[in-house]
């Protein structure tokens, strides 16, 4: 797992975000009895009411939800790749989807929230989760080392990086490579590598937010600032110039509605 997150009591003025592509898959344990909702990306009406537990695929667009207002929720974040042995599907067909636990997990996961909802303490329910998802891990089949081996080098070096030399390296022909990335992953390669360097571009804005677009894109892997601007719209609704002038207290979220 990369993280486990926890939160009770978070009460923003605003009621709905923009979660923006971040390459990762979660599995969210609702320990309310209300249901929450997806929202329509233009209009933010309801169109998916979401219960109990669900899992959330990796992203190529931005979604909609809730801002965690009067909730309270256990999230599983996975590391990249490592969501595959948890569903009984391969990864792309759960790509930008949001569905229900019981539609892809087997019910002992399931069952993990009525034990959490069971133990009081916060520090034990991490405690619980962690061991009960490496019990579960240790069972199932080792993961491919080509691909966590490929997961590991679009990721450090996003802003260095042709399919030709990720090929290469992994020694798979490219299209035996991109077959077993979707599965696993849930994208390909080079739209994995995308989102990573979307990702290294919202981080240098963050850390510097007068720097000038060209050299963001530049530092961050792309052909040209027309490149970088036309990604940044595809994967965040903004350009980066409107970006800056949104409402975001966490990274990847924007404060919608």
């Amino acid at each position: 797992m990369e993280s486990l997150v926890y939160f009770k009591g978070y009460n923003p003025e605003h009621t709905v975000d923009r979660f923006l592509p971040d390459g990762y898959t979660y599995i969210v344990f609702d320990l309310t009895d209300h249901p929450k909702y997806i929202y329509d990306n233009q209009t933010l009406k309801e169109i998916q009411s979401c219960r109990n537990v669900w899992f959330s695929g990796i992203r190529e667009k931005f979604i909609t939800i809730p801002s965690g207002r009067d909730s309270e929720m256990f999230i599983i974040n996975f590391k990249i790749g490592k969501a595959y042995p948890f569903v009984e599907m391969p990864m792309n067909e759960l790509t930008d989807c949001v569905v229900g636990g019981e539609l892809v997990m087997t019910q002992e996961v399931l069952n993990l929230r009525e034990k959490l909802l069971e133990i009081p303490a916060i520090e034990q329910k991490f405690i619980f989760a962690e061991q009960f998802f490496l019990n579960i891990f240790s069972k199932k089949p080792a993961a491919n080392p080509f691909v966590d081996f490929s997961v590991d080098l679009i990721m450090n070096h996003p802003h260095q990086l042709s399919m030709q030399y990720l090929s290469d390296k992994v020694g798979y022909s490219q299209k035996h490579l991109i077959k077993i990335f979707r599965e696993h992953v849930g994208l390909t390669p080079k739209s994995f590598l995308k989102i990573m360097r979307f990702q290294k571009a919202l981080k240098e804005i963050e850390t510097n937010r007068t720097a000038r677009w060209t050299q963001i894109a530049y530092e961050s892997g792309y052909y040209d600032q027309a490149h970088f601007i036309n990604d940044f719209k595809d994967f965040s609704g903004f350009t980066p110039s409107q970006f800056l002038r949104q409402q975001s207290e966490f990274s990847n979220y924007i404060a919608v509605g």
